[in-house]
């Protein structure tokens, strides 16, 4: 990777707190500039640049927008298939000349990309690598897009270095400053393509205000004062949990290194020994499942130790709720087992934050005995993201919920449990869809689709989504997510998909996890050819719905299920590219064990 930049001469630089979105970084240089403001690995070698080389380069990237005519306004598409610094100067450069970024998931199909690309009127289009620009290129005649840019060296003509020349001479900087100065913070910065649960994905739009003050809202609700730390980015760039945490780093002076991949993720936590990082349910689930596979691979006193120090951890209440004797217990714990998890996850982690899908209790439990707390919240991209999120201090943490609310956000329950939320960070609304704002805008609250309630101490739940809760033929009310979380819990299984709308009783497709049934197999000298058919895997899952079960009224359980035969992935469709479950389509996928399970 190599970078071609200037310096420049000194210009007006802020100290107030920021209003807009590319002010963040400003406050940054300000207050504390940082030599490795960002880090990436490049020949096995670890490479930094600082805070004043970023924005030189952000300026240059604006600078060459206005030379290929990109004006106020102008839609520019950005795809990445892991995070990177060009990504981030590219989002600086487009937004501080009043243009707005359109960030895709790396993992949309061809069809997707024609249709966001012409919705979202983009006239540039960068994408990472040249897998994705083959995709790009094969719609590219079928939308209004002037060219293509490629942050990897693939073509020497529009590649990022070529790019970045363009705006190499600083005759049009001034040009820069002047729009840079004009741009309000209701303006428009952004429009971000949920992944689309059901239906075509719509484009949230998002103005500089609504994200820039749920981020110093949100800053305030995490626990870390000062700069000093190192955080590791590697969500997906383009989902607003990680774009907003990514303001964050810059606001708060945070050392940002780039994880090379997600396969390589537990390599690079230890080399960074990240202070922080956001983690979404499925990832930890997964980091957890391989734990335990490495704990059932201990024997005697060892393995017996582990598993006391997981049941331990499973019993864990925040606030000394505890009696002295579990603590004196945890105390050893920490130091023969859960030391080595800390270790595992780079061993300076403070704390870590879970949103994006519900979190199991058991997780958070076992986590924040272990010492490295989970502090699950909730938010969507229409809300920037953040609505509430848990806190350790001042007895702002409650397992179970997703927190108290951010300061100046309002959140209130409808007469139908459905979640308002009104405040600073409620979308503009959809990109050319003002029918679907005004159904999902009222009165200034947001209609989110989501079921909870708020309890006696301030403490939002969640229980369903509105649209996903169903009714059985005898008229009781299904919460399929509830089942689900529970279920999930199960080493058997990774995905389920409860259904029964207008049925006679509740049922499950199940995708089992096949790494742990494998293993689970060659424990009991048993072969698995098919596991949708094989009997004594269905019995053995039969007795794991049987012990979830018992925590459900009779008419809630799961009587029957069906296991799939394959995993289910984003790219066959199963899962949105933030791993939630398209339900439409693994209904029909799976028609034939729809009707298999209800005789049809």
């Amino acid at each position: 990777m190599l970078f071609c930049y200037i310096v420049l001469p000194e210009f007006k630089i802020m100290t107030k707190k920021p209003t807009r979105l590319f002010d963040f970084i400003e406050y940054q240089n300000q207050n504390f500039p940082q030599e490795k403001c960002y880090n990436f690995k490049q020949n096995n070698q670890w490479n930094s640049i600082s805070t004043k080389n970023f924005i030189d380069q952000a300026n240059q990237v604006s600078r060459a927008l206005l030379k290929l005519g990109v004006q106020k306004n102008d839609k520019i598409a950005v795809i990445s298939s892991n995070n990177r610094v060009e990504w981030h100067s590219l989002d600086i450069g487009i937004l501080q000349i009043g243009a707005q970024n359109v960030p895709l998931y790396p993992t949309l199909s061809e069809k997707d990309y024609e249709y966001i690309l012409n919705h979202s009127d983009a006239l540039y289009c960068f994408v990472s690598d040249k897998e994705l620009l083959k995709k790009v290129n094969s719609v590219k005649e079928r939308t209004n897009l002037k060219g293509i840019y490629t942050f990897d060296e693939i073509n020497t003509e529009t590649n990022w270095n070529t790019f970045l020349k363009i705006g190499l001479k600083i005759e049009n900087q001034q040009k820069v400053e002047e729009i840079k100065n004009s741009i309000s913070e209701d303006e428009l910065a952004t429009i971000i393509y949920t992944s689309g649960t059901t239906g075509t994905p719509k484009g949230v739009m998002l103005s500089h205000k609504n994200i820039v003050e749920n981020t110093l809202v949100s800053a305030d609700a995490l626990d870390l004062i000062g700069n000093k730390y190192r955080v590791i980015s590697y969500l997906p760039i383009n989902h607003i949990f990680e774009r907003f945490a990514s303001y964050y780093y810059q606001y708060k002076g945070f050392e940002v290194h780039f994880a090379e991949s997600i396969d390589k993720l537990g390599d690079n936590l230890k080399e960074i020994k990240p202070h922080f990082m956001p983690v979404v349910p499925r990832l930890l689930e997964k980091v957890f499942d391989k734990i335990v596979a490495k704990g059932n691979e201990l024997t005697g006193v060892k393995k017996a130790m582990f598993f006391w120090a997981l049941s331990l951890g499973d019993n864990y209440k925040a606030y000394n709720e505890n009696s002295a004797w579990y603590y004196f217990k945890l105390k050893v714990a920490r130091k023969l087992i859960f030391s080595k998890w800390k270790e595992a996850l780079g061993g300076n982690l403070k704390f870590m934050v879970s949103g994006s899908a519900p979190l199991q209790e058991r997780l958070i439990n076992i986590f924040t005995a272990a010492g490295m707390p989970i502090y699950e919240g909730y938010g969507m991209t229409e809300t920037s993201p953040g609505v509430s999120i848990n806190d350790l201090r001042n007895r702002g943490f409650k397992v179970g919920t997703v927190g108290k609310t951010l300061k100046g956000i309002e959140v209130k329950i409808a007469n139908d449990g459905e979640i308002l939320v009104k405040g600073s960070n409620i979308m503009l609304g959809y990109y050319k869809n003002e029918k679907l704002t005004k159904e999902t805008i009222k009165n200034g609250f947001l209609h989110t689709g989501d079921i909870g309630t708020i309890d006696e101490q301030g403490f939002l739940k969640i229980t369903d989504r509105k649209k996903e809760m169903f009714k059985t033929s005898g008229g009781k009310y299904i919460a399929p997510a509830v089942l689900e979380s529970e279920l999930k819990q199960s080493r058997f299984i990774e995905q389920v998909m409860v259904i029964g709308e207008s049925q006679k009783m509740p049922a499950a497709l199940i995708q089992v996890n096949f790494d742990f049934v494998n293993e689970w197999a060659k424990r009991h000298n048993h072969q698995i050819k098919d596991v949708s058919t094989d009997l004594k895997l269905a019995f053995r899952i039969q007795k794991e719905i049987d012990k979830y079960n018992r925590n459900f009224g009779n008419w809630e359980q799961i009587k029957k299920f069906e296991i799939t035969p394959e995993e289910w992935t984003i790219d066959a469709g199963h899962l949105t590219p933030t791993m939630k479950m398209r339900r439409k389509i693994i209904k029909e996928k799976y028609q034939y064990l729809f009707e298999k399970i209800y005789n049809y």
